[in-house]
C-alpha cells in the first residue's frame, strides 16, 4: 500500500506547521492508520533551521501527549513532488508555496483551513499561550475534515 505523504507548512517552521504536525501524527496513531502516512512540517522561510519548536508549541503538545522531537527545515524543491497534500497555515505561505510550486503539483497545495471554510491558523509567535491554544484547536477541527478526504473510499 502506498503512503499519503502530508506536508504542514507555515513561516519558520518552529510554531504552527510543527504543531500541525505532532497533532495529526498522533491522530492518526489513535486512528490505527499511522502506518497509512508520511507526515513532516516545513517552513518558507530558513529562519530556524535546526531548531526544535517553539517551546509554547511544545508545552502545547505535552499537555495532549504529544512529545514533538522534529527539527525546522525549509520547504525543499522536491516536497512538491515527494508529498501529496501540502497545508500552508495562511495565504501568504500558500502563496510562497504556489510560486515554488512546479504546475503539475499545484493541485496538491491548499490552506489547512479550507474545509472549514478558509482563513488563516494566525501565527502565535508574538502573542502569549492563548493563540497556540486556538491554534491547536483550529488544526484539530480541519484534521476532522482532512483525514476522511486524504483516506479515500
Amino acid at each position: 500500500m502506498e503512503r499519503v505523504g502530508v506536508l504542514f507548512v507555515c513561516l519558520g517552521n518552529i510554531c504552527r506547521s510543527p504543531m500541525a504536525e505532532g497533532l495529526f501524527q498522533d491522530r492518526v496513531q489513535r486512528d490505527g492508520v499511522a502506518g497509512r502516512f508520511v507526515v513532516e512540517s516545513a517552513g518558507t522561510a530558513a529562519y530556524h533551521v535546526g531548531e526544535l519548536a517553539d517551546p509554547r508549541t511544545r508545552e502545547v503538545l505535552q499537555r495532549r501527549g504529544i512529545d514533538l522531537r522534529s527539527r525546522a527545515r525549509r520547504v525543499a524543491d522536491d516536497d512538491f513532488e515527494r508529498f501529496d497534500w501540502i497545508l500552508a497555515m495562511d495565504g501568504s505561505n500558500l502563496s510562497n508555496l504556489r510560486r515554488r510550486c512546479p504546475a503539475q503539483h499545484d493541485h496538491k497545495l491548499h490552506r489547512v483551513l479550507d474545509p472549514l471554510g478558509g482563513g488563516d491558523v494566525d501565527d502565535p509567535y508574538y502573542g502569549g499561550s492563548s493563540g497556540f491554544d486556538r491554534n491547536c484547536d483550529q488544526l484539530l477541527e480541519a484534521f476532522d475534515h482532512w483525514l476522511p478526504r486524504m483516506l479515500g473510499p
